[in-house]
């Protein structure tokens, strides 16, 4: 046969309707982001827009700035006030869902000057609206104080 026997039929893709790899990961983004609270509010959006002045990352001034998660949602992190800095489209892109020092480390960004405006500005947002630290990170406990990993001394 001239032009083989596929010719005149349609090519049918190897991936089910709706099981692409992106559907899947849509919908898996979709049960996490469900799942935890957000409340991080216009206005909070707005001053961390302010206070970094551009991309937390690169300093990219001038364009759309997006909202990052330092942790991403993936490892347990939420749009919350103390979680979210705003990132260029490449630098959210190019971050995805790996742990911020890391990456930045990749990217040969300065790590330390991050962590330490992310410190300030979190602490003068924190002042101005009153939120606290995220509550899913467990608190220190008490010096003295019994825990379940701790066991008495021997002696």
């Amino acid at each position: 046969m001239i032009g083989g026997p596929w010719r005149g039929t349609a090519i049918v893709s190897a991936v089910p309707a709706g099981k692409s790899r992106r559907v899947r990961y849509a919908r898996r983004r979709k049960r996490r982001m469900a799942a935890v609270e957000h409340d991080l509010s216009g206005e909070q959006w707005q001053a961390l827009v302010t206070a970094w002045a551009g991309c937390a990352y690169c300093g990219t001034t001038g364009v759309a700035l997006q909202r990052d998660c330092v942790l991403p949602i993936s490892r347990g992190g939420r749009y919350t006030l103390d979680n979210i800095a705003p990132a260029c489209a490449s630098c959210n892109a190019s971050k995805c869902n790996d742990e911020v020092t890391g990456w930045l480390r990749r990217k040969r960004l300065d790590e330390r000057a991050f962590l330490e405006r992310h410190a300030v500005i979190q602490a003068a947002l924190v002042l101005r609206f009153g939120a606290e630290p995220d509550a899913a990170e467990p608190a220190a406990p008490e010096p003295g104080s019994r825990t379940s990993k701790t066991r008495p001394s021997p002696l």
